[in-house]
């Protein structure tokens, strides 16, 4: 599993402490993306949708995809194709027939849509980017792990490899489930901290590694009021 660590570290310079590793740089705050690019293994462009959710804001997603355009020549780097969070999956349907740029791109499959539409992209798609969103937005409560529990097992029982998804905030949980990649800021907000170190924090979370295995398990039901 490769971590993504959040690119949007103060002061700027330190960023140079993760040459090597893999990193994310949102649309939202795209400053790090020229050293990114000169020091990174991968680099994952996100599309800054949760920071516009949190905001309010209107996206600019054709600025967005301009962004990319450039970004995308590196060839180890990739982007997380336009979403709108909560708004349903016929909305991030029509944002992926706008998107110029291929399978360059992963598109994301929130939570509360069905499972039957994360086994449709999963069909069409090298990748697929996986969201918190509706009944689930926090990662980790005991109803996200159901949901994400019921969701591994729909994809195993098919059988045949599992695919390459990607935890979006998912970090702290992703050594739980077999995910082809996370991302996480806990670098970038918490490097500051007496006890912690950029080198030290990223060689362990990159250290940190799910069983590549997905075995079945019992589901819990949701309870009714």
């Amino acid at each position: 599993m490769i971590h993504y660590h959040c690119a949007d570290i103060n002061p700027h310079h330190r960023l140079t402490e993760l040459a090597g590793r893999h990193l994310l740089v949102s649309h939202a705050y795209p400053r790090p993306v020229v050293i990114s690019h000169q020091i990174a293994q991968s680099v994952l462009l996100d599309n800054g949708a949760f920071s516009v959710w949190r905001s309010g804001k209107k996206a600019d997603w054709s600025g967005f995809y301009d962004w990319c355009d450039r970004w995308l020549e590196c060839p180890t780097t990739w982007a997380i194709i336009p979403d709108v969070i909560d708004a349903g999956e016929e909305a991030q349907d029509a944002l992926l027939k706008q998107w110029p740029h291929g399978q360059r791109g992963a598109p994301v499959w929130h939570m509360d849509e069905p499972i039957d539409r994360l086994l449709r992209l999963i069909d069409e798609w090298p990748r697929v980017c996986v969201g918190s969103a509706g009944e689930w937005p926090d990662v980790g409560t005991d109803g996200w792990h159901r949901r994400m529990t019921q969701a591994f097992n729909t994809i195993a029982r098919r059988g045949g490899r599992l695919p390459w998804l990607h935890g979006l905030r998912m970090q702290g949980v992703g050594h739980l489930y077999p995910f082809g990649s996370v991302d996480g800021a806990d670098i970038a907000r918490n490097n500051n901290r007496p006890q912690n170190s950029i080198v030290g924090m990223a060689a362990r979370w990159d250290a940190s590694q799910p069983n590549f295995k997905w075995e079945i398990q019992p589901e819990q039901q949701e309870l009714i009021a």
